[in-house]
């Protein structure tokens, strides 16, 4: 008889947002005269920028002749694409990266986890706690998590709790860790981190032969003076891989485009972890469509640039009405300042998904209960400013109203 990856039996067999769904429909089909602001997951609303739009509607007309039609791409990327990330996202910030450094994919949840391909399923994982579930699932699935302890815990992991105390940033492990998860701007705290913070990191996994899987999804949101990328940081390029996306920075959740930078420089025992990459991508992955590119390339225009910095401000915006919003009904609230999450204690108490329930009851307004997040999240609750700006004023109206009764 065949045998499964036993892995996947050990992880909880519905994801957070899965949960979340079911709840609601459960609610909704309960109470149909209740109308529901969703401010949980991270999805956009605000429409491709039109540079974005125009672009991908002048590749469409290329694929429909002959003489401009593309099969098959290169699995890296289009070296168009690749070469205005490399110029606008890096030289652009001093940042010394190839264009064949670049590899360009359907988004950063599937690199951050399809990463661990080229790893020992022996490495030592570290992830911040709360985390993006993507990183500590994943891992879990390739074996390198153990097993899930009644605390909600797995007992290979190394946590790194991140908390109010320590400002929602992690301290360094006391624990040696061979694969360091880190996300800034964070999702879900909306916390950041320093130049000097990060420094501490590079410097440990080079002290400690340790590589940085840094996420960095959401740099475009950033309005303050700190880190866009982890290569800003002396040293990064000999311990860390970068992932971005367009997802939030451009609204490609539904068209799918991000992309990897893995240093050249980057090895382990001699061997290249630039080449490891290649040779998986190259196995398993055929690329992103040319339309999708060339709407990505268009992000990087005079007028796209333009445009996506009209979104996000947008975005920042609604991340700044619910902020002080939850701030004036008496919540304690971070974030929203360089992400579109914000990150509030929950009151009197109430777990996670008891504040779940009741925001949703009482005010019909649906967010992420922290403790999804991993252990260090009970006890918080996030919402994301990716809504219109009228569900966003609606919403913090109705949180305050339903504190006042």
């Amino acid at each position: 008889m065949f045998h499964i990856n036993d892995n996947f039996t050990k992880i909880p067999q519905s994801y957070l947002f899965s949960d979340i769904a079911k709840r609601v429909a459960a609610y909704t089909q309960a109470h149909p005269e209740q109308s529901i602001i969703r401010l949980g997951i991270g999805d956009v609303t605000r429409p491709l920028a039109p540079a974005v739009v125009e672009a991908m509607k002048k590749a469409c007309d290329e694929m429909g002749r002959e003489e401009t039609f593309r099969g098959y791409g290169p699995e890296q990327g289009y070296d168009f694409l690749r070469q205005a990330i490399v110029q606008n996202d890096y030289h652009a910030r001093g940042i010394d990266i190839s264009a064949d450094e670049i590899f360009v994919s359907d988004g950063a949840k599937s690199d951050t986890g399809n990463i661990g391909d080229i790893f020992s399923r022996d490495n030592v994982v570290a992830v911040c706690d709360p985390v993006y579930p993507v990183y500590v699932d994943t891992n879990a699935m390739a074996g390198r998590a153990g097993n899930l302890n009644v605390e909600g815990r797995w007992d290979r992991l190394v946590y790194m709790p991140c908390t109010a105390e320590n400002g929602f940033a992690p301290a360094i492990p006391q624990k040696r860790a061979d694969m360091i998860y880190l996300c800034f701007p964070n999702n879900p705290t909306g916390a950041s981190i320093t130049y000097e913070g990060l420094q501490q990191w590079v410097d440990y996994a080079r002290e400690n032969g340790s590589v940085i899987l840094f996420d960095s999804a959401y740099e475009a949101f950033i309005t303050e003076d700190i880190p866009h990328s982890i290569f800003e940081i002396e040293g990064a390029k000999q311990c860390a891989i970068e992932f971005r996306s367009f997802s939030k920075t451009a609204g490609f959740t539904g068209t799918r485009c991000g992309y990897t930078v893995v240093p050249k420089e980057l090895t382990c025992g001699g061997v290249s972890l630039h080449a490891l990459w290649n040779r998986r991508q190259t196995t398993k992955f055929n690329g992103v469509p040319y339309i999708v590119q060339r709407g990505a390339e268009a992000v990087y225009s005079p007028e796209g640039q333009k445009q996506i910095r009209e979104t996000i401000a947008y975005y920042l915006h609604n991340a700044k009405v619910i902020r002080e919003g939850l701030a004036e009904a008496g919540f304690t609230v971070y974030g929203g300042i360089n992400a579109p999450y914000i990150w509030l204690k929950t009151p009197d108490g109430m777990t996670s998904w008891e504040f779940f329930d009741a925001l949703m009851e009482k005010a019909g307004v649906v967010g992420t209960p922290g403790s999804g997040f991993g252990p260090s999240g009970e006890g918080y609750f996030r919402l994301t400013a990716f809504g219109s700006l009228e569900n966003s004023i609606k919403a913090i109206e109705r949180i305050q109203n339903a504190v006042r009764n």
